[in-house]
């Protein structure tokens, strides 16, 4: 027997950890299956059971469905089986799953949530999903596409490297905002080569390429908008004003890739030297074309040849928006979209500001706007085109007749006293007019506020219509 060897003076331990019985206590755990063993046996088999760990408890064993799910993300690409598991299931995978896992296997398989996010807030600082239409798996492939294309080089980056991304993320991308293009790697050349070439009198113009599109917009089937612009955001030292325009290449290129983007509504093309000889081969590409609905081409060379190409496109398309802001169109120019207007009845938004219109262009637009029974306008901006007087006066019966313009921009012209008078009159037979600029016009001051009253009558009249309409639905 042991049992003279157990110390007295102690109490019995188990597991480290010192425990005090009372007889009641006692008497309680006599039915325990151990409660008849000496303390020896008794000890040893506590022993066995209890963890020599003190920080285990049962409790932080995983469940058999976390372990799967933790499976299921060790080995993803092998499984392929997310779409069978249910909602919390897949939260938890896509909280697990490595966001550098191969695109032709997550583009697939996992639907817009948690995990495109993490791919999105770890890979950009700037993350604002609301102008993805709330979509993050939209967000990365916009960017993920953006980003290739804006970095890639003519001649240096493969083409596969967009092209086999388009299978992947045709379904997602709805909307390209390309903020560069850079042109194809200069070989530096000795001084006696670029004298040479002085002597030669290279006057072909620029003849560095970009990124052909003509590759690509074809096969984007979602793509809604496109907004482009070429340039080199930083060039450094390497400044060369061909890194900001494009090329006569890049012109045909891209008019054949935008006639074959059959759901393309939007284009905004700005900021690139597009002269009246790209302005006509774009537009002539862009003729009949079934779902361009908003065209820009702000802050470009385009002249009165390129906007009489951009007149017939307006006549021969549904276009509902056209912003022409701060090119070189003057009087002929506006004249022929004046025509254009006289017979639209879809356009919504004419914007023809920091143009140089004078006043034949500003009258023409104002008498076709007056003649036009079916005119849908709502919003024209005039302003910075050296108009004066007899333009405002031509305008002013446009504001005293229209029912449809609810905004008109007049500000940085010459309009006089005489000019605000006219205006005054007839904004006072005006309801619908909820905007109406004319900072910086030379108008007298209390013609400046009685048309300001007026427009604010007009915005709480628009504002308490709409609010009970919101009340009778």
């Amino acid at each position: 027997s042991i049992r003279h060897l157990l110390p007295t003076s102690l109490p019995f331990q188990r597991n480290d950890v010192t425990e005090h019985k009372t007889p009641a206590e006692m008497s309680r755990s006599s039915y325990h299956p151990g409660a008849n063993l000496n303390p020896a046996e008794d000890y040893r088999r506590g022993r066995r059971i209890i963890a020599e760990d003190p920080d285990w408890y049962l409790t932080l064993v995983p469940c058999l469905s976390k372990l799967c799910l933790q499976s299921i993300i060790k080995n993803f690409e092998g499984l392929l089986i997310f779409e069978e598991l249910k909602p919390s299931e897949k939260e938890f995978v896509q909280e697990g799953l490595s966001t550098s896992l191969p695109l032709d296997v997550t583009a697939n398989w996992i639907t817009d949530g948690v995990y495109w996010k993490r791919c999105c807030e770890g890979r950009w600082d700037l993350c604002d999903v609301s102008h993805y239409g709330n979509s993050w798996k939209r967000m990365f492939f916009e960017r993920h596409m953006e980003n290739i294309i804006e970095l890639f080089i003519p001649e240096v980056t493969e083409t596969n490297k967009v092209l086999d991304l388009v299978p992947i993320c045709k379904n997602y991308v709805k909307r390209l905002d390309i903020t560069q293009l850079l042109p194809p790697i200069k070989e530096p050349q000795t001084e006696e080569e670029e004298d040479g070439l002085e002597l030669l009198g290279n006057n072909e113009g620029p003849s560095i390429d970009h990124f052909n599109f003509n590759i690509l917009l074809s096969k984007l089937t979602n793509l809604e908008e496109l907004h482009l612009v070429y340039r080199v955001k930083q060039c450094g030292m390497n400044f060369e004003w061909q890194m900001f325009e494009m090329t006569d290449r890049d012109c045909v290129s891209l008019a054949t890739a935008l006639k074959s983007c059959m759901t393309l509504k939007l284009l905004r093309l700005h900021e690139s030297h597009i002269d009246d000889k790209k302005c006509r081969l774009l537009v002539k590409h862009l003729l009949d074309h079934p779902s361009l609905r908003k065209l820009d081409f702000s802050y470009n060379l385009i002249g009165d040849r390129g906007t009489r190409a951009v007149a017939k496109l307006l006549a021969r398309s549904k276009l509902e928006t056209l912003n022409m802001c701060c090119n070189e169109i003057r009087e002929h120019g506006a004249k022929a979209i004046a025509h254009a207007l006289s017979n639209n009845s879809t356009l919504l938004s004419l914007n023809l500001r920091l143009n140089r219109l004078g006043d034949e262009g500003g009258q023409a637009i104002g008498k076709a706007l007056l003649n036009n029974d079916n005119n849908t306008l709502l919003h024209l901006h005039l302003g910075g085109n050296t108009l004066t007087a007899p333009t405002a006066i031509a305008l002013a019966k446009v504001i005293a007749q229209n029912k449809t313009l609810k905004g008109i921009n007049l500000s940085c012209n010459n309009l006089g006293v005489a000019g605000g008078k006219a205006l005054e009159e007839a904004m006072s037979y005006n309801t619908n007019i909820t905007e109406c600029d004319i900072r910086q016009t030379e108008v007298d001051e209390q013609s400046v506020s009685f048309i300001n009253q007026v427009v604010w009558n007009n915005k709480s009249s628009e504002k308490k219509k709409k609010t009970q309409e919101n009340k009778s639905k």
